[in-house]
């Protein structure tokens, strides 16, 4: 695309390296700062005027969420970034620590001279080797040009950045229990309030964003607030990054502007698989209501949009299923994912999850039961808003949605303990 953010170094024979990067303004904004020609407040108005939403799922403005930050505050305070990327479907961060590691560092840097915060976290899954030596080996590069690290640039600003590898758990994706994970305790999320930006990493005020997030403001600053927002739509300003799998010819990553039609990123992605018809999209990772192919196929792809619908744009992550798939095989494993996945402190969730993956599994093996359509909607809906984090929210959304779009295939393997399309 014409308009890329994240992946403005792709075309680039190394597009990883600190000279590519440079070549296409890459630490030019830092520069500016350094030399006293962007100040705090004109960083705050360009990142709201640009309308960027965090790209992590929740949606929140991150200009707003910046100006939060007590920036006056004596003491320390801490730049994190989520790059935990665990939500099923969702690959789009590991390509940004991949292709382009500097603008993630300069979107840090840029975060911690906004916060006055001295130091940065970014928090990596396990899984992530190749992106984890990338980062390093970026990281290195830019202390070796001195835009990370003591005095930077021969100012009085400093700014540290270090990788954190957490080990794969998908509860620590929710910030607090990063937080937590960082600190070398187990991953589980605080009760909130306090919110980061006063009681973060180690009791002190902390930003935490998602990867993408951080790595489109150095483009924002460089090409201006307006630019940004014009690229989207109201309210959804700039380029997405989406992860494109399931049926579809060309599965892959696709960064396109916000309130680009759903059909013109089934094109990028190569089509539904073999020609078949398109049965339903989910929409934003695992998490997000899925939706059926007759409301999906009018969509733009932006918040409000996917909203309205709804459903949520989420992480990105859109999933196509074609005609042959059987969605009651699909909610199996969706529940039992977010079984595994909660860390069990809230009631709520530790039971609920359980419930919802073995009433599922028994619909799934022929030992359905006609009261079980209803006592799944009312375990999901007793789940809902009741959970210290998100991830109850995120387990019974699903299946909220499967059985709002699609009663009738579990309904059909209930009363014939057989798939409707699968036979």
């Amino acid at each position: 695309m014409a308009n890329e953010v994240c992946f403005r170094t792709l075309h680039l024979d190394t597009p990883w390296s600190l000279e590519s990067y440079e070549s296409v303004g890459g630490y030019t904004v830092l520069k500016k700062i350094i030399a006293g020609e962007l100040s705090y407040d004109t960083i705050i108005d360009e990142l709201k005027l640009s309308a960027l939403r965090g790209r992590g799922g929740a949606g929140f403005p991150t200009g707003l969420k910046w100006s939060f930050m007590p920036r006056n505050m004596p003491g320390q305070k801490y730049v994190v970034c989520n790059s935990d990327e665990g939500e099923p479907g969702t690959f789009k961060d590991r390509d940004i620590l991949r292709y382009n590691p500097h603008q993630l560092i300069e979107g840090m840097i840029i975060a911690g001279y906004v916060m006055n915060a001295t130091v940065g976290y970014n928090y990596m899954r396990g899984e992530f080797y190749e992106p984890f030596s990338r980062m390093e080996a970026a990281i290195a590069e830019a202390k070796a040009k001195n835009y990370l690290g003591d005095n930077i640039l021969g100012s009085d600003f400093c700014f540290e950045l270090y990788n954190h590898l957490g080990a794969g758990a998908y509860i620590c994706g929710e910030e607090t229990a990063l937080i937590e994970s960082i600190e070398g305790k187990k991953g589980q999320p605080r009760f909130k309030p306090p919110f980061p930006a006063n009681y973060g990493l180690f009791g002190r005020p902390t930003n935490v964003n998602n990867t993408e997030s951080y790595a489109s403001v150095p483009a924002i600053l460089q090409h201006g607030g307006q630019w940004f927002l014009e690229l989207g739509k109201p309210n959804n300003g700039g380029t997405k990054i989406f992860s494109v799998s399931g049926h579809v010819n060309n599965p892959g990553n696709f960064e396109i502007n916000l309130g680009t039609p759903f059909k013109a990123l089934l094109e990028l992605a190569g089509g539904v698989l073999g020609g078949k018809q398109l049965k339903a999209v989910i929409p934003g990772g695992s998490s997000s209501p899925i939706l059926p192919a007759d409301a999906m196929l009018d969509l733009t792809m932006d918040y409000d949009a996917i909203g309205k619908a709804g459903s949520m744009l989420g992480s990105g992550a859109v999933m196509v299923l074609d005609e042959t798939t059987c969605i009651v095989e699909i909610a199996a494993i969706t529940a039992h994912f977010y079984y595994e996945e909660s860390c069990g402190q809230c009631s709520p969730c530790r039971e609920g999850t359980g419930w919802m993956s073995r009433v599922i599994d028994r619909i799934l093996n022929g030992e359905g039961r006609a009261e079980d359509l209803d006592n799944l909607d009312r375990i999901a809906g007793n789940i809902m808003g009741r959970t210290i984090c998100a991830l109850g929210d995120a387990a019974a959304m699903p299946v909220q949605g499967f059985l709002k779009h699609f009663r009738h295939e579990f309904e059909y393997m209930i009363e014939h303990k057989r798939s409707l399309v699968k036979g």
